[in-house]
């Protein structure tokens, strides 16, 4: 018989080996909340897009105990470790499994409208097609006055090379094994190559695989200024960044 898997350990130690990558994870997300507080009523429902194991749920529902919220992902690892480690929230948050990539996508969610629709390092993975795509949907699925935010690094644009050249050059040393090592903290391949050896997890990483055949991370994902233009061509009436940190800021975009 083997052992009970502890996931909350996992989503724990999934927290914090982003952090090694984000430094500034949790103010993103406080950012990103503290949005939320002024601009929408007590009471609303959030879309996790891109949820991984429910980090932006799980704090979203503490500070906000009259929300509900919908956690959306294609992988089955990072379902299984929140749905273990989380559960439903009394109710108030609800798993599903969903390709953003793919134009059927909405018809798993069970919502036809939302008031709120948060990511955080989630859609660097999509090529300017399907994001755009995903943009529009967004644009209906949210009410008018819904709000769009995303927590991401989001490169400067063309007009901006110097910047742009910082920034990368801060991440180029920041990514490094060398700084995770000496800080001490896990990096994501570490982090995925200690639950391989979970054998609990075997049957989930051979989905994943298969479901993440073909996809890949882009080494040049979109640019924030690829992002406010469908944003914009979504029909999102306002686009901006509200947090920063060079590249990596928070996107608020108001429907």
């Amino acid at each position: 018989m083997q052992p009970e898997i502890d996931r909350l350990d996992w989503l724990q130690r999934w927290d914090a080996q982003q952090e090694g990558y984000v430094p500034e994870r949790e103010a993103r997300f406080t950012a990103m909340f503290d949005a939320l507080a002024e601009l929408l009523p007590a009471s609303f429902v959030a879309l996790d897009l891109a949820c991984g194991p429910g980090s932006i749920s799980q704090r979203l529902l503490a500070r906000f105990p009259g929300a509900r919220a919908i956690a959306a992902d294609i992988d089955p690892v990072m379902l299984a470790i929140g749905r273990g480690a989380l559960g439903t929230v009394d109710g108030r948050l609800r798993w599903i499994e969903t390709d953003l990539a793919s134009p059927s996508w909405l018809e798993a969610l069970g919502e036809t409208q939302v008031d709120a629709v948060l990511s955080t390092t989630a859609l660097h993975w999509l090529e300017p097609e399907p994001l755009a795509r995903l943009y529009h949907d967004l644009g209906r699925l949210l009410r008018p006055g819904g709000l769009f935010l995303n927590g991401d690094n989001m490169a400067f644009g063309p007009a901006l090379p110097v910047l742009a050249r910082l920034s990368q050059r801060v991440l180029d040393v920041q990514w490094t094994d060398a700084s995770f090592a000496a800080r001490g903290i896990e990096t994501a391949e570490q982090w995925w190559d200690a639950l391989a050896l979970e054998p609990a997890f075997a049957p989930l990483l051979a989905e994943r695989t298969r479901r993440f055949a073909g996809k890949q991370r882009q080494e040049s994902p979109p640019g924030f200024d690829v992002h406010v233009a469908a944003l914009r061509d979504a029909g999102f009436r306002e686009v901006g960044t509200i947090w920063q940190v060079l590249s990596n800021r928070v996107l608020l975009a108001v429907r």
